[in-house]
């Protein structure tokens, strides 16, 4: 049986797989996470110079094999082309896209110290598996080095449209070298349509190449994490923010500070609601949760100070002595305490303005108690729009419409709320964690001829 080798950019941090924060790609890929598995990547320490030694740490028969990178690699590979170039172009932003040689040089070395600190601790019947757009080239160079195994790709942020792609100057060097994968996965058919209408307008050789990619949309453990919300609701921390409630609705956001996530129009939206529906003032508080991102960039920066100045705006214009409309929260809260605050939540806000999945709306749906549960709102632009087409879905530049939303979800009756939940509960479940591993690794065999890994007993 082929053993299953996780490649990444950060391997997460094993002690706390197993507690309240533990999320992302962790909990995504639970159900592959069996003994015997091994999980490579950067152990998210620096050193003066990227050095190809690997630590490996062994924990519930799970290997994990880490290496550090150079503080200049860090700047160059990581801030620099990966979330200075790609992450913004990926996203269709091609305003904020910049590119600089050295830091695609950087790039690709980066990668290709990836491949040769993983190629010793490789066996000839693993399947490797590399994850999203750090690590575009690592296939690449295993090809170079002689690795035949087998190599699936998922690409966990969105493809941007070709005529969006081809402005990148090695735009075709990368599409090559995603072609050293077995098999490419993408979270929605768009983004499959839009690589492969790149590979057709750069001229890219892979004749083949639609047979050798998958649309596994990403997604959560629905009943797992909908016994974490009840749980963690009857908390003190939770209990405390039901009692600062009484006679309000609580509307959430959770999200990465991040430009891509469209906060600043998500707070003007808030703004323009409260203005629109003054009947509602003083009945609904909005949290809002933005986990501090590459606090090193000055984009970063520079976004949280405009929403500092946007909460100070809307709670100068409409707070009074017993209620604060807007809280905002720029630091990282539990996963448990999330989960819990979903499920008192009368609406979950979600309007990114380009994202891969959003696995956030997913949450908030499994969250919900489905005798009187809330309503989610969510941007077009989130995969996950293209399977929760129950949610109010909105376009998340249109301020006025946004707020015409959370009006909708305050004065939505419960017989539509349950109906709309039921909906959405059964889209999640259909699209689960275990679904999404189980789906790729079964296209990801069927390009070759390799036994599976197996997945992890559905009673662990």
């Amino acid at each position: 049986m082929a053993r299953l080798v996780i490649v990444s950019n950060r391997v997460p941090n094993r002690d706390e797989q197993a507690g309240p924060r533990a999320g992302g790609l962790v909990a995504g890929l639970a159900d592959v996470l069996a003994p015997g598995t091994l999980w490579f990547g950067w152990s998210g320490q620096r050193a003066d110079v990227t050095s190809g030694a690997v630590r490996e740490v062994e924990q519930a028969g799970i290997t994990y094999g880490v290496m550090d990178l150079g503080d200049a690699d860090y700047r160059a590979y990581y801030l620099g082309f990966a979330n200075g170039t790609l992450w913004p172009l990926f996203h269709m932003m091609p305003a904020l896209t910049r590119f600089e040689r050295e830091e695609y040089t950087a790039y690709r070395a980066v990668n290709r110290a990836f491949a040769a600190a993983l190629m010793p601790l490789l066996r000839p019947d693993d399947v490797i598996w590399v994850h999203d757009y750090q690590l575009l080239c690592v296939a690449q160079a295993l090809r170079e080095l002689g690795v035949t195994n087998r190599i699936g790709f998922f690409l966990h942020i969105p493809f941007p449209a070709s005529s969006l792609f081809e402005i990148l100057p090695p735009a075709r060097e990368l599409l090559a070298a995603l072609t050293a994968h077995d098999l490419i996965g993408f979270q929605t058919e768009s983004d499959r349509e839009h690589f492969l209408h790149a590979i057709a307008r750069l001229h890219v050789p892979g004749a083949d190449l639609a047979c050798r990619t998958v649309v596994t949309p990403a997604g959560i453990d629905p009943a797992g994490f909908a016994a974490l919300a009840a749980r963690a609701s009857r908390r003190v921390e939770a209990r405390r923010v039901v009692e600062s409630l009484v006679g309000r609705a609580l509307m959430i956001g959770v999200d990465r500070l991040d430009y891509t996530k469209g906060l600043p129009a998500r707070f003007d939206a808030f703004g323009k609601f409260l203005a629109r529906y003054p009947a509602h003032r003083r009945r609904i508080s909005f949290l809002q949760v933005a986990a501090p991102s590459r606090e090193e960039v000055d984009r970063y920066r520079a976004l949280r100070e405009e929403l500092d100045n946007k909460v100070g705006a809307v709670n100068g214009a409409y707070s009074d002595f017993d209620w604060v409309p807007l809280r905002y929260m720029a630091r990282t809260v539990s996963r448990g305490l999330v989960g819990g605050l979903y499920r008192i939540a009368r609406i979950g806000l979600v309007t990114p303005l380009r994202d891969g999945m959003n696995l956030v709306a997913k949450e908030y749906v499994a969250a919900q108690d489905p005798t009187d549960p809330g309503v989610l709102i969510l941007s077009r632009f989130a995969g996950a729009a293209d399977s929760l087409t129950d949610a109010l879905i909105v376009n998340p530049l249109d301020v006025d419409g946004m707020a015409e939303a959370i009006e909708r979800a305050l004065t939505m009756d419960l017989a539509e709320r349950r109906a709309r939940h039921a909906a959405l509960l059964a889209a999640i479940e259909k699209t689960s964690a275990a679904a999404y591993c189980r789906n790729f690794l079964a296209a990801l065999v069927a390009v070759g001829r390799v036994a599976p890994p197996p997945l992890r007993p559905a009673s662990d």
